[in-house]
């Protein structure tokens, strides 16, 4: 059994800690797990698109409205697993929980027709998201938890490309069996998916942990509203809770304004869902080209800040190409395809592909507390919060009789003031100084950072 363990009286100060030995084999688990993480995912994301563009942009505000009200409810619920129980514990139940909600959707989805794409819409947007959100952000704050910061701008674009394979290879699956076995049962492949990732998490959590302070894996205590409450004291949670806002509101600018396109375009529900699966896939190649090349050199050479800035310049860019170009179509090397989906794939492509990685480096920062409670609020409730005011900006707007380009006008303002937060969340007062590195690890830094 491998396990990081600090220097004792008899290990030299230049020895390699076994923490320096252990990163690649800790960052290899952690990439497969994210691997079928993102799988079981990627799945059901077309499913629950298919669903949003049956009923157009005009439901998003309910969708989403109800997903922000269940996300404060449940924070305070999530404030208290995190308080009192271990973190195997509660990866197990959160991931186990997940796992037969999905086996219980199978039957209503048997059964779509005869409920309505909005009354099964709602229930199935509203559990997805959830999924979405504490999924993946309780797997980044464990990462946060078991990595060092100087190993994580080392191994989180590695990481998160595993996330990216995975990401691809859902939507492989999903094109390859939809036709053949229905939507209803791809829930269930899903959920196989979500316990294969538990598996490694569970060993990461046994052997691989690299944090004094959270080797021996105990309750991290505290209150359960402290999420909330950092969010008032800490300048970087603070900055974090305005990034959310502004910047993923451009990703769910391009998600409403797409929702009216394939209710217009494709009224066909296996359609639809091939048509999301389709942009899944191209914004996920996308990721895998940028963790592959850019992400990791920007983290390492320029600093976890840089990874926020870069993707928000970028938005800003796509934003002006719509309000100059339309929506319509376009030719993209050689295909004939919407603006509206180029913007939405290179947004979210750098989304996922450098500002994830980027944030979730930051995080490794700030206290164990604030890795767990003020993390998962901002990236669960607060985004949810972005996304109510952005679907009700574009309803307003769009029944003010607005196009998509003074839409996408408004979205580069605010491009550009997320682009200006981004720059001051990576040099926030209150992120702990970069922990100290020896031996190994202390020359493995200096000759990246060459």
């Amino acid at each position: 059994m491998l396990v990081c363990r600090g220097p004792t009286l008899e290990t030299p100060v230049n020895t390699p800690r076994p923490a320096a030995a252990n990163e690649g084999h800790a960052s290899i688990l952690s990439a497969v797990a994210f691997f079928f993480v993102m799988t079981a995912y990627y799945i059901i994301r077309p499913v629950r698109d298919q669903l949003s563009g049956a009923v157009g942009s005009q439901s998003l505000p309910l969708f989403y409205g109800s997903v922000f009200i269940v996300m404060l409810l449940l924070t305070p619920v999530f404030g208290a697993l995190v308080s009192r129980f271990s973190r195997k514990r509660l990866l197990g139940w959160s991931y186990s929980f997940f796992a037969l909600c999905q086996l219980a959707f199978v039957p209503a989805f048997m059964a779509q027709d005869r409920i309505g794409a909005r009354e099964l819409g709602v229930s199935f947007f509203i559990w997805a998201s959830v999924f979405n959100l504490f999924v993946v952000s309780l797997f980044w704050s464990f990462m946060a938890d078991i990595f060092q910061s100087v190993q994580a701008r080392r191994v989180f674009p590695l990481i998160a490309l595993g996330g990216m394979a995975g990401a691809i290879f859902g939507p492989l699956v999903t094109k390859a069996l939809v036709q053949v076995i229905g939507v209803a049962a791809l829930l269930v492949v899903s959920a196989v998916a979500l316990l294969v990732a538990l598996v490694f998490l569970l060993t990461l959590s046994s052997r691989h942990d690299c944090r004094e302070e959270a080797r021996n894996d105990e309750p991290i205590g505290g209150s359960l509203w402290a999420g909330v409450k950092e969010l008032w004291t800490r300048p970087f949670l603070r900055y974090m809770a305005i990034l959310m806002v502004l910047g993923d509101g451009i990703g769910t600018l391009a998600y409403a304004l797409m929702a009216d396109y394939t209710k217009v375009h494709l009224p066909d529900r296996i359609a639809r869902t091939s048509f999301y699966n389709d942009l899944d896939l191209a914004t996920n190649l996308l990721g895998v080209v940028l963790q592959l090349t850019l992400t990791r050199w920007v983290l390492i050479r320029k600093g976890a800040g840089w990874g926020l800035v870069v993707p928000s310049l970028v938005n800003l860019a796509l934003l002006l190409l719509v309000v100059v170009l339309g929506i319509g179509n376009v030719s993209l090397f050689g295909l004939v395809t919407p603006m509206l989906a180029v913007m939405m794939v290179g947004s979210r492509g750098f989304a996922y592909g450098m500002t994830k990685p980027a944030v979730d480096a930051l995080y490794t920062r700030v206290p164990r507390e604030t890795r767990y409670k003020g993390k998962n609020f901002v990236e669960t409730a607060i985004w949810r919060f972005g996304d109510v005011l952005v679907t009700s900006g574009v309803s307003l707007l769009g029944g003010l009789g607005m196009a998509a380009t003074g839409m996408a006008g408004i979205g580069a303002g605010i491009s550009a003031l997320a682009t200006w937060v981004a720059a001051r969340a990576g040099r926030s007062p209150d992120l702990l100084p970069e922990e100290p590195a020896d031996g190994r690890q202390v020359g493995q830094a200096k000759a990246a950072e060459a």
